[in-house]
């Protein structure tokens, strides 16, 4: 996401128009026009290729150091920041530039852009729609009849879905809750190789007894792996 604003300010009595870029996704400032006599001769005239910043690519001879850590190292020459990178068998990559001064850190990129990925990647399934799924069932369905519902709803979860089980009474079955409890327990476990239970039975308007299942994505990922290998 790109946004930018203009900035008017006084240096030495002169007013200096300013227009700053930020990157917001990747956290790096870069500034685009002339701020003062300082930075201008910090800066070369390369320009940055790609969404960071990083080692030779780095426009700036003084740069404010940070360690693989966080901690602080401090201001040093690009060159002088390279070679300490180099001692961590790292990148330097530009972070952000605050007050003027551009804030190096020294990390694994590779890994950074990894774990960045990831990262997106979760947040992306997270907010994936949800479609909800039912299936019925009664407190006296045969083996066969299960074991095929238990299958369709392995189908919806495995589509993404979070699937609704319902076991419904009538008549004299309501004096027989404990009969849905057990037909639920025998559901879940044909299906629990790849589902969680996301929310407990309940009974609903002494009719329905209703358990929530959906995906369970690290005893799907366990299940891939096996059959991989």
């Amino acid at each position: 996401m790109l946004g930018c604003y203009n900035k008017e300010f006084v240096v030495f009595g002169k007013w200096i128009n300013t227009t700053f870029l930020f990157i917001k996704e990747g956290g790096v400032i870069i500034n685009n026009q002339k701020i003062g006599d300082d930075l201008n001769n910090n800066q070369t005239n390369r320009k940055p290729k790609s969404e960071h910043v990083i080692n030779n690519a780095i426009p700036y001879k003084k740069v404010f150091v940070l360690g693989p850590s966080g901690e602080k190292i401090g201001v040093l020459t690009k060159e002088e920041a390279l070679e300490k990178a180099s001692e961590y068998n790292m990148d330097l990559v530009l972070i952000a530039i605050e007050n003027n001064k551009p804030i190096v850190r020294i990390l694994d990129y590779g890994k950074f852009k990894y774990d960045k990925k990831k990262r997106q990647k979760e947040v992306k399934e997270k907010q994936a729609v949800t479609v909800n799924r039912e299936i019925r069932l009664t407190p006296l369905i045969g083996d066969h009849d299960l074991k095929t519902k238990a299958n369709k709803t392995r189908e919806f979860i495995l589509d993404g879905n979070r699937v609704k089980v319902s076991v419904k009474f009538r008549g004299r079955e309501r004096a027989r809750i404990e009969l849905g409890e057990e037909i639920l327990k025998k559901f879940f476990a044909l299906i629990e190789d790849v589902a969680k239970i996301s929310k407990e039975a309940t009974l609903v308007n002494d009719r329905f007894l209703d358990m929530y299942v959906e995906k369970d994505k690290r005893k799907v990922d366990t299940l891939t792996n096996k059959k991989d290998n």
